[in-house]
């Protein structure tokens, strides 16, 4: 008989904030037992009626979550000391699953071949031409 869930380990499925290992496994609970199906439904429902924790806005919203931006900085090693330690321990320790899948996909845009500093100057300024003044002429 499989283990009895708690409210909360249905509100972190529902949240996708389990190990996907574990969300595989409520997943299969739920299609075997009604119980559990009419608890998360109670959960759903509780949700749905605005009745909320403020821990479930701050899951739910990611408000420890770090921007993409700072993930992006993070990556590049370019933030302070303080805020890059707190991203490694979002990542690496708490294992948010969200901020995980925003730095792989930054990690491979990153990866992209970016086209040598010559071809990029040259494609600026072919897409400026017509916008530049003709050299010698004067501005009134």
């Amino acid at each position: 008989m499989p283990p009895i869930l708690s409210t909360k380990s249905l509100e972190n499925y529902l949240d996708e904030a389990l190990p996907p290992e574990e969300m595989a496994a409520i997943e299969e609970q739920l299609r075997e037992d009604l119980s559990l199906r009419e608890q998360l439904t109670s959960i759903i429902a509780r949700r749905d009626a605005g009745v909320h924790s403020l821990g479930e806005i701050w899951r739910r919203h990611r408000l420890s979550c770090p921007s993409r931006n700072q993930l992006s900085n993070y990556l590049l090693g370019i933030l302070e000391p303080e805020e890059s330690d707190y991203i490694h321990f979002h990542l690496k320790i708490v294992r948010c699953r969200y901020c995980m899948a925003n730095q792989s996909d930054l990690e491979q845009a990153q990866q992209v071949k970016q086209p040598p500093l010559e071809q990029r100057r040259r494609r600026y300024f072919e897409s400026s031409a017509g916008y530049l003044p003709a050299s010698g002429s004067k501005n009134s």
